[in-house]
């Protein structure tokens, strides 16, 4: 099973589940996910310390152009990553002082849109 290290806790994940999946049930977070985990917003987005994925969907590279968030080191959206080695991470959005009623509706276990592959 890959490790998820989210700021200084690490938790064991089942692999190739989504990330933002494991970032809310096994890690314990409050991460948002306001789109519900369907690359139409950030809010989801994570910083990568080490582990970081080379393959990248076509979704997350779009929305991270449109958002001026593209060359950005490690930045990269959970709701489009799955679960498949070790990774080390930091959360950006929280609930927490955010103002929100709530982190977003649980996204679906499956990478929403339907992922085309590319990479970085």
């Amino acid at each position: 099973m890959p490790q998820l290290t989210l700021d200084s806790k690490t938790v064991e994940v089942p692999a190739g589940k989504r990330l933002i999946n494991a970032i809310t049930d096994e890690g314990g977070s409050d991460q948002l996910h306001n789109c519900g985990g369907k690359a139409a917003c950030t809010s989801c987005r994570v910083q990568f310390v080490s582990g970081e994925p080379t393959a990248m969907t076509q979704a997350e590279k779009d929305l991270l152009v449109a958002r001026g968030l593209a060359g950005s080191p490690g930045m990269r959206l959970s709701c489009q990553l799955t679960c498949d080695a070790d990774m080390s991470l930091m959360i950006i959005s929280r609930l927490a002082g955010s103002g929100r009623r709530d982190a977003g509706g649980r996204p679906a276990d499956a990478i929403e849109p339907t992922p085309v592959w590319t990479t970085k």
